[in-house]
Formats: C-alpha cells, sequence, structure tokens
C-alpha cells in the first residue's frame, strides 16, 4: 500500500490549522497503534501489556480499587496444528480473539501474550469478579465453532494483585492457577483466592455515615449477592436523606420505604434459594429473618414520628443489618455456594 503524499508545509498558515502538521499526527498515531497491536489478532500485545500493567497497578495503590488478570489459553492447540496445519490454528486464534472479547466489559483489557495465550486486564475487580468475567469466557468459547476444527475449550488462571508484589510476581500467580488448571485436565478455571479487595475488607469495616460494599462480602449466588448490593445502595440513599435536611415526609419515610420493602423482598428470595439448595439452618435463617424485619418496622414507626434520628438509623444498618446479620448470619450458607459454575476456585498452598 503506497505512502500518502505529505501536505507541503507551504499550506500551513497557522501552527493550529496546519495540514502537514495534522498528518504527521495522524500518521504517529497509526504507528504507535501498529507497534502495540498483535498483527496476527489485531489485539494489544505483550509490549503494551507491560506498559498498561504500571499505569493500572499506581491506580490501584491510589483509588484503592482492587485489579486482577486472567490469563488463558487453548486447551490442546498443539494438536489442532498438527492435524489441521498452522493456517487453521492461526485462524482459530483470531476467531478466538473476538469470541473474548465479545466477554468482556467496557473497562476490561485483552492482550495476545504469545502463541495460543491471551491475557485480561481487569479493572476495579477482585479475584471473586474476576472469577466470574473468567466463566463467562470460557461458556462462550464452549459455545463457539472455529474454523476448520469445531468446537474447542480453554483453560484459565486469575490472581486479583496483592499487597506491594511487582507486575511479575503478580503474573506468575496468574500463570501457576493456569498450570493447575491444566494439570487438573483442563477446560476449567483456577483462581488464587487472595488480593487485596479482601484485605481493604478486613481493614475498613464499614464506615460511620456511609456502608460500603467491597467484593469480600459476596457469597458467590448472584441473585442473593446483588440483592446484597442493592440493600447497601438503598441503606445509603436513606442516610443520605436524612443528611439533605429535607422533611421526613418528603425524604426521609419515602427513602426507608423503599428500602423496608427490598428487605422484605430480599428475604424471601434468600429463603427460597436456601430451600432449593437444601439449606440445614433454614427455619433457624426464617427466624432471624423475622426478628430483623420486625425490628425494621419498628424502626419505621420512629421514623415518621420523628422519634428516630440519624445515630439510630446506622446503628440499625450497620450493626443489625450489616454486622450482625449480613457478616455472621448470612456467612453460615456461604459454604452453599462455594461450588457454583462450571470453574473450580483453588487457594494455592503455602
Amino acid at each position: 500500500m503506497p505512502t500518502p503524499p505529505v501536505p507541503p508545509v507551504e499550506d500551513c498558515l497557522s501552527q493550529e490549522n496546519c495540514p502537514a502538521l495534522a498528518w504527521h499526527r495522524q500518521r504517529l498515531a497509526e504507528l504507535a497503534q501498529q507497534a502495540a497491536s498483535d498483527s496476527l489478532t489485531g489485539l494489544w500485545n505483550r509490549a503494551h501489556f507491560d506498559r498498561m500493567l504500571d499505569s493500572e497497578l499506581d491506580r490501584s495503590r491510589r483509588y484503592r480499587q482492587p485489579v486482577a488478570l486472567i490469563l488463558f489459553d487453548v486447551d490442546h492447540f498443539k494438536r489442532i496444528n498438527d492435524l489441521h496445519g498452522h493456517q487453521a490454528g492461526d485462524a482459530v486464534l483470531r476467531e478466538l480473539a473476538l469470541v473474548a472479547h465479545s466477554a468482556l466489559r467496557a473497562p476490561d483489557a485483552l492482550f495476545r501474550w504469545g502463541g495460543e495465550e491471551f491475557v485480561i486486564l481487569a479493572p476495579s475487580t477482585g479475584h471473586r469478579g474476576a472469577q466470574r468475567l473468567a466463566q463467562s469466557l470460557c461458556l462462550r468459547v464452549a459455545d463457539a465453532t472455529f474454523p476448520a476444527i469445531g468446537k474447542l475449550t480453554v483453560s484459565a488462571g486469575v490472581a486479583e494483585h496483592l499487597d506491594a508484589e511487582s507486575g511479575n510476581d503478580w503474573f506468575q500467580r496468574a500463570d501457576a492457577m493456569l498450570y493447575r488448571a491444566k494439570s487438573e485436565g483442563r477446560n476449567r478455571i483456577c483462581t488464587d483466592a487472595r488480593g487485596n479487595s479482601d484485605r481493604w475488607a478486613e481493614r475498613n469495616g464499614t464506615s460511620a455515615l456511609h456502608l460500603v460494599w467491597q467484593e469480600a462480602y459476596e457469597c458467590g449466588e448472584p441473585t442473593i449477592d446483588g440483592e446484597h448490593r442493592r440493600l447497601f445502595d438503598l441503606a445509603n440513599a436513606l442516610i443520605d436523606a436524612f443528611l439533605s435536611g429535607k422533611d421526613e415526609s418528603t425524604a426521609i419515610v419515602p427513602a426507608y420505604e423503599r428500602l423496608l420493602e427490598h428487605i422484605a423482598r430480599h428475604f424471601a428470595d434468600e429463603e427460597a434459594i436456601l430451600a432449593r439448595h437444601g439449606f440445614a439452618g433454614l427455619e433457624r435463617h426464617r427466624c432471624a429473618h423475622a426478628g430483623l424485619l420486625a425490628r425494621a418496622h419498628a424502626l419505621r414507626s420512629e421514623v415518621a414520628a420523628g422519634s428516630a434520628g440519624l445515630g439510630r438509623l446506622i446503628e440499625f444498618l450497620a450493626a443489625d443489618v450489616v454486622a450482625r446479620h449480613l457478616f455472621k448470619t448470612d456467612s453460615d450458607f456461604y459454604t452453599l455456594f462455594a461450588g457454583d459454575g462450571p470453574s473450580r476456585a483453588s487457594i494455592p498452598s503455602g
């Protein structure tokens, strides 16, 4: 493809409106894109991964947001090349890049590491969220049909950044999880279930004026976890209504009604899910729900009468709902969902 002619500098009337400078800027951007891209798949390449890694780690430390890696590769890729040839193998990698990209969220970045290995850099994501993302990826790959060969599977290793480890050490933990997934039979995910999200949750607890959801609070059942996160959002909206100084009837009471309605619906949904999973402590859990809901209704009357202040409200939300119920009572059933899904989460020994 011939190089387009460079506009003459003489055409420039000013630096701000100069065709030659604009041409050079565009060419530099194109060359930078080429240098950062993998020629076979069009994904970001290994060199660009190294550049992005440092900036993501800096952002994670500065804003105390978790960041995770997913390292995955094609199962039995050598067999594909041996049976169908390298051109078929290249076609598989190009198609895999498209399938994998369709599983990503907007902030995620996908790289070709080399050969049949790929890396996903997942910002603001702990090891639990990264495992779910890896599950989505593996399911999409398994459902796809690839040119010349038909079906294939991938294996993945997941690791969240931990403490002050280097980027290389972090990558090696993800690589160790991928190796474990391969050695345990392939077509699976292994996760190093450690990370800054858990450590920050242990150190922070709950704020006096704002309930902060942490990924470490998840049990692994999507409906329950989603409703717990929604509970935090509605509780914070109620606190904000108190702090706004608006009239009780126009701000505080409606916000409390929305929270109370959600709590009742969540308890019913949670009990139905636990019943389906045969939770042995279901009746005890129902009693705990009934007691908490009774206290919530009693507090509603106090809120409506203006006799319950912000301190009483926060004590109920932070102590009764979050600390005692979510952290202690709900933790009794978390083991029910530890093995859900097509993957298996692994904690490395030592």
